[in-house]
């Protein structure tokens, strides 16, 4: 079954480690027949959540005019949404935080996905990723009805960019984005 894959690239650098996984799974999906796009979150203009609830009031609008309703629309339309983040303090990138932050307006309508997770980190240790995930997990299990958590791609002890080249984590990611 062909499905719409949405690759989310919370990474502030463009080849970055996190960002290269990111392509090898788009390149399994698509290779498998999948409709994939990724969205590179550092290039889009996404302001801050102010907490307003402007959106509550206004059916799910937001006061904010920028790259977010573009994103929230594409994120209801996919059938797989893949999140991906560099691992800074053990946590998830501010540009993705950002992201999920805003989905406030409408979440309630990202309801019935795919999820897959993408992280990368300098550290080596799994179990030391636990925040970054449980990040992850609290927006796409917790808050979103009928989601399902379908894969992690860990890509752990590597720190320079480009440096996930010389890994198996690309291989795993193609794979992943083989069978979605």
């Amino acid at each position: 079954m062909k499905k719409k894959v949405l690759i989310i690239s919370g990474s502030p650098r463009k080849g970055g480690n996190s960002d290269l996984l990111c392509d090898k799974f788009l390149e399994g999906a698509f290779e498998a027949g999948h409709q994939v796009e990724k969205i590179f979150l550092a290039d889009k203009k996404i302001t801050f959540c102010n907490g307003c609830y402007y959106c509550a009031e206004h059916k799910g609008v937001c006061v904010y005019k920028d790259d977010m309703t573009a994103i929230i629309a594409k994120m209801m339309s996919a059938d797989v949404i893949v999140l991906a983040s560099p691992v800074y303090f053990y946590t998830i990138s501010g540009q993705m935080k950002t992201l999920i932050d805003r989905t406030v307006a409408r979440y309630t309508e990202i309801s019935g996905k795919e999820f897959y997770y993408i992280i990368t980190a300098a550290d080596t240790e799994k179990k030391n990723m636990k925040r970054a995930i449980e990040c992850f997990r609290g927006f796409a299990v917790d808050c979103l009805e009928n989601s399902k958590e379908k894969g992690i791609i860990y890509g752990l002890g590597v720190w320079k960019k480009g440096e996930i080249k010389s890994t198996p984590f690309l291989q795993q990611a193609y794979d992943m984005g083989k069978k979605c």
